[in-house]
């Protein structure tokens, strides 16, 4: 059975439930102005009688002195009198705010009822006299609070014996905020000191733990409050969610709080369904509590943004109760959460059980509750067993525990070491025995997501047959050995290496190769293979990528360098040049890259022109780099084409409601497949996974419009735009990629994504589900170099060519996305084309977004 109750005070928007009306100080000013103890502040002035009236008649004939006198002493009196005012007034008046805390305290000879759920209750409201009675006793004993005191307010109580959950009111001059906050929040070690157990015969509480802590002021200072009460039962799973939800947008300026219970002996699960928020978390945020009160100490996680179904928000309390709590702004409009509650035996599920002997030559196990939220005050320890004549090797897929300060709250201990925040994927760590202790420890607050493990025995004295050991026990090629390439993961493979003459030698010992010389990216670590680079006559200006040119050549206008390093830091210019960005009104920005960076370089602002719909990615993504699935909605502008009945083929972007970029050798005759023609083609926009097509949204061609230049022999021009029979209606998973001004420049050596459903290796089949890869930009001399002199200015070359990640085919057409500072994504590339797939030192070719700029332009409108 489903108990929900819901309070509001002020307007809500599009919601019908129960309603019951609860007095709370969260939406409360002050009941009343205390009056101070302070006997100096009540002042007044008193005049004494004369003892001699003569003294003070009017004389007939006052003389000038006399004259002089009286306006002298008017004048000092006046002085005085003001003096008094303004240092009563201005110095001696603090002015005072409002201060909320958050508190709970454990009453020792209580016993729980149930009635004790019901604020209504008579039980409830009973219980909670005594608290508030003895809270202002306390306040009232302490100096540094007792001044300030206005009341208390008990929000719940839950099991154990009693927990009782307040919140106290102060109202505390500015001077004196950080004393009190101090005071509050060693509020329990006070209470030790002093004393606090009470003579039940005078009829008080006795408790025995209290914890405090300043409420945030957001919460208390929303017009509009919402607060639902819910309590799961076995076998049930009870839905909640923001007010309007899903019709309508969560309300503005309001708060809003679901106190959950589950029954004694079981802990809560919250699993969101649908998360998707304001971005910002200083407008809008959610924040969960291992609590029923909003104490900072027992703060889980602060979440805002979007999650997709595939990286689901999860929670798991450490008792049976747990408060989440909405804080919203005046500003945008957004559908909010979903989430199921349910509850489990505490110690007995599968998402809080832990720990326990591991034997076998492998094997893998999770913190709890993985890949979700792992539970507040949990430790757990594994032991792991591997034969007797074998050593243990740990590996962690993923390892990402909350952070505070030299791994001194949540941590996993590996035998000795501590490992604490975000590590990389596949970290490893090795025993000098057959077994190794695994602890997982996490305290009261602030939970992440936890790690992924896998343990495998190996051979200590001969760990690598016919193989490099690796300092980290990873076994690779001999062959990997010295040859430039972080084979290891460690650069142990790299180290101590004698380098072949073909080879760069760094200063620092390591060997890189030589056409990594001058590609201006410090390769060595040290600048070794960038020193010497130009080499430029008396006369001539030094290019970025070691090229020369004249210096009448420098900021004329034209990218003579190919990487645009000649028309850098050129100054002011009225007339616009190739690498200024133009506004609209025909003003030249000088600054690189102005578009879409939150700030506003236009007079007119055109530079900032529609960034509110591009380029943004509206999921929370995955904190882990490297080829793999992409998570749901994560690359809204990618695009699937297919041609009619049959499958992918190509991907493309989406740029506006109407118009996808593609690559022209996408759009060739084949044979008998027309691929020229729009009527061949289906377009599936939001797609995720190619087995799923029926959850996206389809369209047709009207036209499609190849670069009038492209070659097919060469790849050069390789771009083609393609026109939607019918608008599409953006939203969380279809979205357009920002277009980059023919002035923006992508730097070597710029982290870029590429994504694609393409073969996930030279020859092999195409993905199901859509893939991402993180690479970077390759100097064009470079990869000209690589490529046998088939590069024009034309192509964009990124890659990795250490090898093992690049697009392949199936991939064709589709985006080379690359974020600006504000991260927005910007289509830097289409995938054009390549030397097989992910080849050492054969890096992707792309199409140069900004090249065509004018050429879209022209042909979409866009």
């Amino acid at each position: 059975m489903r108990e929900l109750v819901e309070e509001q005070v002020g307007t809500r928007k599009h919601t019908s439930a129960v309603l019951l009306k609860i007095m709370d100080p969260m939406d409360a000013g002050m009941r009343y102005t205390p009056k101070s103890s302070d006997k100096d502040w009540d002042q007044a002035v008193t005049f004494l009688p004369a003892t001699d009236s003569k003294k003070l008649e009017k004389k007939k004939h006052p003389g000038k002195i006399g004259a002089i006198f009286g306006v002298i002493f008017f004048a000092a009196v006046v002085a005085l009198m003001t003096g008094l005012l303004v240092w009563h007034f201005h110095f001696r008046r603090d002015n005072r705010v409002k201060k909320m805390y958050a508190g709970s305290m454990n009453i020792t000879n209580q016993d729980f009822l149930e009635a004790y759920e019901n604020p209504n209750s008579t039980e409830f409201q009973a219980l909670a006299r005594q608290v508030t009675s003895q809270l202002r006793d306390i306040y009232t004993k302490i100096p540094q609070l007792s001044k300030y005191y206005v009341h208390s307010t008990v929000q719940a109580f839950s099991e154990g014996s009693v927990i009782a959950y307040y919140l106290s009111e102060f109202h505390v001059p500015v001077s004196q905020a950080s004393a009190v906050d101090d005071t509050m929040k060693n509020m329990d070690d006070m209470m030790m000191k002093a004393g606090r157990r009470v003579s039940e015969s005078t009829g008080e509480l006795k408790f025995n733990r209290i914890f405090t802590s300043a409420l945030d002021s957001r919460m208390f200072a929303n017009p509009s409050y919402y607060k639902y009460l819910v309590h799961t039962k076995t076998n049930q799973v009870i839905d909640i969610m923001t007010p309007g939800f899903p019709n309508y947008p969560y309300p503005q300026n309001s708060f809003a709080q679901w106190q959950l219970r589950a029954d004694p002996g079981y802990v809560l699960k919250l699993d969101f369904t649908t998360f998707n928020i304001e971005k910002n978390c200083k407008n809008d945020f959610l924040k969960v509590y291992d609590s029923l009160v909003a104490l900072e100490s027992r703060l889980m996680a602060e979440k805002c943004g979007a999650y997709s179904p595939n990286n689901p928000l999860g929670f798991i309390s450490s008792g049976n109760v747990m408060l989440v709590t909405l804080i919203t702004d005046d500003q945008g409009d957004y559908p909010g959460f979903r989430a199921q509650v349910s509850q489990v035996v505490a110690g007995r599920a599968r998402e809080s059980t832990c720990g326990g002997i591991l034997t076998g030559t492998s094997g893998t196990f999770t913190s709890p509750n993985y890949p979700k939220y792992y539970p507040p005050e949990k430790r757990c320890e594994w032991t792991i067993q591997v034969p007797y004549n074998m050593f243990v090797k740990l590996v962690f897929s993923k390892f990402m525990m909350s952070v505070g300060g030299a791994c001194v709250h949540d941590y996993v201990k590996v035998n000795d070491e501590l490992l604490c925040g975000e590590l990389p994927s596949s970290t490893m760590r090795t025993s000098n025995s057959n077994q190794m202790t695994v602890v997982f420890y996490s305290d009261a607050s602030y939970v992440d997501r936890g790690f992924n493990a896998t343990y495998t025995a190996f051979e200590p004295s001969n760990p690598c047959p016919d193989k490099f050991l690796c300092n980290n026990k990873r076994c690779v090629s001999k062959a990997l050995r010295c040859d430039g390439w972080n084979d290891c993961g460690d650069s142990s493979d790299e180290r101590n290496c004698e380098c072949s003459p073909d080879m760069i030698s760094c200063l620092n010992g390591l060997c890189k190769p030589m056409f990594w010389k001058c590609d201006g990216i410090d390769d060595c670590g040290d600048k070794t293979d960038e020193m010497n680079c130009a080499n430029c006559n008396k006369g001539q200006f030094a290019c970025g990528n070691g090229a020369c040119i004249l210096d009448k050549q420098r900021c004329d206008g034209r990218n003579d360098c190919e990487d645009k390093s000649d028309e850098a830091d050129c100054g002011k210019s009225s007339v616009c040049q190739e690498t200024n960005f133009q506004c609209k009104d025909g003003q030249c920005v000088t600054k690189e890259n102005p578009e879409c960076d939150g700030v506003q370089d236009c007079t007119d602002g055109s530079d900032e022109n529609f960034c509110d719909v591009c380029g943004n990615q509206p999921f929370k993504t995955s904190r882990i780099v490297g080829g793999q699935d992409a998570a749901e909605g994560e690359w809204p502008w990618q695009v699937s084409l297919h041609v009619k009945n049959s499958i992918h083929v190509c991907g493309a972007s989406i740029i506006s409601d109407r118009w996808i970029v593609t690559a022209a050798h996408c759009v060739q005759n084949e044979g008998k497949l027309k691929l020229a023609e729009a009527g061949s083609w289906e377009v599936y926009l939001g797609l995720h996974s190619q087995k799923q097509t029926d959850k996206a949204e389809k369209r047709y061609l009207q036209r499609i419009i190849p670069h009038p230049n492209y070659n097919e022999f060469t790849f050069d021009y390789d771009i083609a735009l393609m026109e939607l029979d019918n608008p599409v209606t953006f939203k969380d998973t279809i979205r357009p990629i920002c277009l980059p001004s023919s002035s923006y420049v992508f730097p070597v050596g710029k982290p870029v994504w590429i994504t694609g459903w393409g073969a996930t290796k030279e020859g092999g089949s195409g993905a199901t589900v859509l893939q991402k890869a993180q690479v970077r930009i390759i100097n064009s001399t470079v990869c000209d170099s690589l490529m046998n002199g088939q590069i024009t200015s034309r192509m964009t070359c990124a890659g990795v060519l250490s090898g093992g990640v690049d697009a392949c085919q199936g991939d064709s057409g589709g985006p080379l996305s690359s974020a600006n500072s504000a991260g927005r994504m910007f289509l830097a590339g289409v995938v054009s084309w390549g030397d097989g797939c992910a080849r050492r030192n054969k890096p992707g070719i792309y199409s140069t977004v900004p090249r065509f700029r004018a050429w879209i332009k022209e042909n979409s409108g866009v």
